[in-house]
């Protein structure tokens, strides 16, 4: 048994500040003074008026600056696969239908079939497919349109 292992047993509650003298938080709730900040009006990333972080640093530019919002393919690996029919065509609709993906999500992303595994009955697939993938299927008697 380790500490990390153990399930959390307390709780510890929202602190409700402004209510009443009994409460210890009562006139200000913990803000202090007046000032900006004991106003509630102060937006996240505000440093006194000076510029922001994210105004001061150079603009993103290049070829990549779009790297992390590209959405990357679903992924499935070939040995997925066994458990279609003989001679069935793999597209986005079948491994929908065999709930190998999700339908609207691999419309919008694609699909992408992978080489790990092993492939016994012979398909046709009408998805993207890598190089040992290819192998595989063509090994197992099916087609790569």
């Amino acid at each position: 048994m380790n500490l990390t292992s153990i399930v959390s047993i307390t709780k510890k509650s929202k602190r409700r500040v402004g209510q009443g003298h009994g409460s210890g938080r009562v006139k200000t709730a913990g803000r202090g003074m007046k000032g900006q900040k004991a106003r509630n009006s102060v937006p996240l990333g505000f440093e006194g008026g000076a510029p922001p972080l994210t105004k001061r640093l150079p603009f993103l530019r290049g070829k990549g600056k779009n790297k992390p919002f590209k959405n990357k393919p679903f992924i499935i690996n070939v040995g997925l696969l066994n458990d279609l029919p003989k001679g069935t065509v793999v597209d986005v609709e079948t491994l929908a239908k065999y709930k190998l993906v999700d339908l609207e999500l691999a419309k919008k992303d694609g699909v992408k079939l992978l080489g790990k595994g092993s492939l016994t009955c012979a398909l046709t697939v009408k998805v993207a497919v890598s190089r040992g993938a290819v192998e595989k299927i063509k090994k197992a008697g099916g087609d790569v349109a």
